[in-house]
């Protein structure tokens, strides 16, 4: 019933192909089960650090699980020397740590923690763009390799951290 309804009524999402509307759909689910499972029902870039600096300290971080998704965000974010169009609309705030986010998309800087924390950070940012309309600017086009990313890391962490594993 709410396919059906979000098919005639909003614009842009009878548009939308299976598998982005799945990945969509995965992405409020998992992040709604890190934000309980491991941010006390209220996730925030302090509350994120503060998790990958625990995890980083009990030596369970395994920075380098999350190396691709790194990797995709730098290409996503980058290229040819210069911040895409994209990096801004991350909407990166002051307490998103946006120039350790900066350096480590630029490959300046950060350690295995910095990557993992920046991973989250920009999952965290795709939350808020989604959840606070701003994707909706573009009709959630063009966000399948986003959101795909975004759930692996979101199930790498519940598996490793939230007893998903």
């Amino acid at each position: 019933m709410s396919e059906k309804w979000l098919e005639e009524k909003v614009p842009g999402y009878a548009a939308l192909p299976g598998p982005d509307r799945d990945a969509i759909k995965a992405f409020a689910l998992l992040w709604s089960l890190f934000e309980s499972k491991l941010m006390g029902n209220d996730a925030n870039a302090r509350k994120i650090a503060q998790a990958v600096e625990r995890w980083e300290a009990e030596g369970v971080l395994c920075a380098e699980l999350y190396d691709a998704e790194v990797a995709y965000f730098r290409e996503r974010y980058f290229q040819n020397g210069e911040f895409t169009f994209r990096f801004d609309n991350l909407q990166l705030r002051r307490q998103d740590m946006p120039e350790l986010v900066a350096a480590c998309i630029r490959g300046d800087a950060g350690s295995p923690r910095d990557h993992v924390l920046i991973a989250l950070i920009i999952v965290w940012r795709y939350r808020n763009n989604l959840f606070h309309g701003e994707k909706w600017a573009y009709e959630l086009q063009g966000q399948l390799a986003n959101f795909s990313c975004a759930n692996a890391v979101l199930m790498r962490v519940l598996e490793r951290h939230a007893g998903f594993g």
